[in-house]
């Protein structure tokens, strides 16, 4: 000290420890709120999937302020927040270990779980212009999460490796066209998009359209069971499930594919190939615009003033999985319709997690499940924040949706896959 003092005064020792201080104090990471406290919840999950893509880790804390994500202090990451709008706060190492401390405790239902890497997502998708949009492809648009867009030819030539996670739009996978024959066969976009899934069948080998998507289900199973991850919505849920249990038979009307159906159709249904359903009766009048009675929208007598459904409250350190998929600011979630709205829970099969449900009317709304060394998860309805969005409508403008429950539960499934593997065995 007597030597340091030969060249530094007390009031320089002052100067360059207040010079010091701000590296010694210096904040350590950036808290993502996923609570009230959040002004953009959709984006946040993009900002969490951009730190990824930069090669950096999130944590994502169950059940912490709605499931908030911890980054290392980027400025970077500060200022990309800044840019999308997304509320942050940058807090100190010590804050930071508190934090996780607190999540680890095991008397509390919360739990960290490490985001390494962003998936690679896939959308299957019509290359063509239908008079409706998908959900999922509006909000990783509006989250600024990428994807690649492929279809029939890209599935069946063998394209599905190449991905984590595939997402399914809006789907008819039976070759029944959606059953718009009833109220659409007259309209354009109707007949051209009959005429184009022709050409591609034949195009690829096949003589119908049913057995076209029989082969691209079959590729998607195969995809999951490879350790793949599926979300679908809507009709692409069960007429996913469906066209797996008849592959043996034909259950498409002359109007779908020029010959009769089978007379005998149901009773060769064969339900150990499916994902989620069992024991459904097939809907194969051409004029209904059902499918089978997995969906209830035929049957269903809620009011929407009153059309809810409430999310699970897992345990987060023993149930990591729908934990994850579940993640939410608000477990009571609107609902909406879709060609396929909600599933009658007598049609699951046993071993499905029953996610988010509506008790009083026998609905599960978001399920979940393993296949091989993969998983699905399928999510009822069409657009959670327009409850009956009919051919035609305009798209939603999320910028109205910021923090819509709803699309938040699209979202984890986005990030799911991007967990360390170790933390998702349940």
């Amino acid at each position: 000290m007597k030597a340091l003092n030969k060249y530094f005064s007390p009031f320089t020792f002052l100067l360059l420890a207040l010079s010091l201080l701000p590296f010694l104090t210096r904040a350590s990471s950036i808290l993502i709120p996923m609570d009230e406290e959040q002004k953009d919840h959709l984006k946040s999950y993009g900002i969490a999937f951009w730190v990824l893509k930069n090669q950096q880790e999130v944590d994502w804390l169950l059940n912490y302020r709605g499931g908030s994500f911890l980054v290392n202090y980027d400025k970077k990451i500060e200022d990309e927040c800044k840019i999308r709008g997304v509320s942050y706060e940058v807090i100190a190492n010590a804050a930071a270990t508190q934090i996780i401390t607190e999540v680890s405790d095991p008397s509390v239902n919360m739990d960290l779980v490490k985001l390494q890497k962003a998936p690679k997502m896939a959308v299957y998708s019509p290359k063509s212009k239908l008079p409706w949009d998908d959900a999922v492809t509006l909000v990783l648009k509006y989250a600024e999460i990428p994807y690649d867009v492929l279809y029939d030819e890209e599935v069946i030539k063998g394209d599905l490796p190449k991905y984590d996670w595939l997402h399914l739009h809006h789907e008819d996978f039976t070759g029944q066209f959606s059953k718009f024959y009833a109220s659409y066969r007259y309209a354009q976009w109707y007949n051209d998009d009959v005429k184009a899934q022709n050409t591609m069948a034949r195009k690829l080998g096949f003589q119908k359209v049913s057995q076209m998507k029989l082969a691209v289900v079959e590729h998607i199973r195969d995809f999951c069971a490879g350790g793949g991850f599926l979300f679908a919505m809507c009709s692409g849920t069960d007429t996913f499930d469906i066209a797996l249990s008849a592959s043996n038979t034909d259950i498409c009307g002359p109007m779908f594919d020029g010959d009769a159906v089978d007379p005998v159709a149901q009773s060769k249904l064969d339900f150990t190939q499916t994902f989620a359903f069992q024991n459904f009766q097939l809907d194969m009048n051409p004029e209904s615009h059902q499918f089978s009675n997995i969906d209830v929208t035929p049957t269903r007598q809620v009011d929407r003033t009153k059309d809810f459904f409430t999310l699970f409250d897992f345990s987060a350190k023993w149930d990591v999985v729908p934990s994850m998929l579940t993640q939410n600011h608000d477990k009571v979630i609107k609902g909406f319709m879709g060609l396929t709205t909600a599933y009658n829970k007598n049609r699951l099969k046993p071993g499905v997690t029953i996610m988010g449900e509506m008790k009083t009317a026998n609905e599960a709304r978001y399920i979940h499940g393993d296949f091989g060394k993969g998983q699905w998860t399928f999510y009822g309805g069409h657009d959670p924040e327009d409850y009956q969005h009919a051919v035609g409508d305009p798209p939603t403008d999320l910028k109205l949706h910021p923090n819509s429950p709803g699309y938040r539960l699209i979202l984890n499934n986005v990030l799911f896959p991007a967990a360390n593997k170790k933390k998702q065995k349940t």
